[in-house]
């Protein structure tokens, strides 16, 4: 009879684990759905860009993230709060407005013929990439590091 409960408790937990990934799945939302923090970035920075689509990344405990596509083809990531992560102009030049102005000058002056195409932000640092393929990474207050590999 114990071997049987824990047969039981193994499958019952596997059952919830199973569920859970299941229902964590992006869905398509309307770009009006998206956080105020992610619209007022959006307008700010790409006014007249049209959303091509959005897309909530949904976990067991909520939303995880939002991925944006512009009809132009940049992409851009923000957290659950609507706070960007991640702008990939795919090759294209970004608007500099949300760029610190560390990261801004620091390329402008060391590479004057390039222009950056990517950008990330992590919790301790910034990621930008470059039109030459170049990847810079700098501290959180826009402190230059290395070139990345």
């Amino acid at each position: 009879m114990e071997n049987v409960k824990k047969i039981t408790r193994v499958f019952i937990l596997i059952f919830i684990l199973v569920g859970g990934f299941i229902s964590a799945q992006d869905r398509a939302i309307h770009a009006n759905q998206l956080p105020k923090t992610a619209k007022n970035f959006l307008a700010a920075h790409f006014k007249g860009i049209p959303v091509s689509s959005a897309i909530e990344d949904r976990e067991i405990y909520g939303v995880d993230e939002y991925k944006v596509y512009l009809n132009n083809g940049m992409k851009m990531e923000f957290d659950s709060h609507g706070n960007w992560k991640e702008v990939d102009g795919k090759h294209q030049k970004l608007p500099y407005g949300f760029i610190p102005a560390p990261v801004r000058n620091y390329t402008a002056r060391n590479f004057p013929n390039t222009y950056i195409v990517k950008m990330e932000k992590k919790r301790w640092s910034y990621k930008a990439e470059l039109s030459n393929g170049l990847e810079l990474e700098f501290d959180r207050n826009g402190n230059f590091k290395r070139i990345d590999d």
